[in-house]
């Protein structure tokens, strides 16, 4: 009985110790790997042929992109300062003052797929808060540091994303 305490003993401690090395070897992964997981928006911005950068989701974005390791994502963010409608609930709402409120906002959801060669992530939109955008794919060049990503897409827009913790 004391023998085989000892070895369970024995093999939680090395699990214990093997587990910190894992999550260090998963960050240090192929480029798809480190991208699993959940991130949060720093910024979003445009770069305009004048050289200015414009934020289409304003100074202070919010938003989420969501990555998991069976290549599905979802993403949603926008303006941080949008204004409250006149109603919590949505039936009391007139659809002009909800289009408004869904203009500074986006999401959608999908596929990703990684090419690592290229370092890019390849996003097949299934679902969109704007239609026009279902079925559609878009190819985002990507880079990471740490626990930030960033990336851009067409039309020069640039993104950075902080791993949510």
């Amino acid at each position: 009985m004391k023998t085989l305490t000892v070895i369970s003993l024995s093999a939680i401690t090395v699990l214990g110790l093997a587990l910190p090395l894992s999550s260090s070897v998963a960050q240090q992964g192929s480029l798809r790997q480190q991208l699993v997981g959940t991130w949060t928006v720093v910024s979003d911005e445009i770069v305009t042929p004048s050289g200015t950068k414009q934020g289409p989701s304003g100074p202070n974005p919010k938003g989420i992109l969501m990555m998991d390791a069976g290549g599905r994502y979802a993403t949603m963010g926008g303006k941080s300062d949008r204004p409250k409608l006149k109603s919590g609930n949505r039936s009391e709402v007139t659809a002009q003052e909800f289009g408004t409120a869904a203009m500074d906002f986006a999401a959608n959801y999908g596929t990703w797929t990684v090419n690592e060669a290229e370092k890019t992530v390849t996003m097949h939109r299934e679902g969109a808060l704007n239609p026009n955008n279902e079925g559609t794919d878009v190819k985002v060049s990507v880079s990471l540091a740490g626990d930030e990503l960033k990336g851009v897409g067409p039309g020069g827009r640039t993104f950075v994303y902080r791993r949510a913790k």
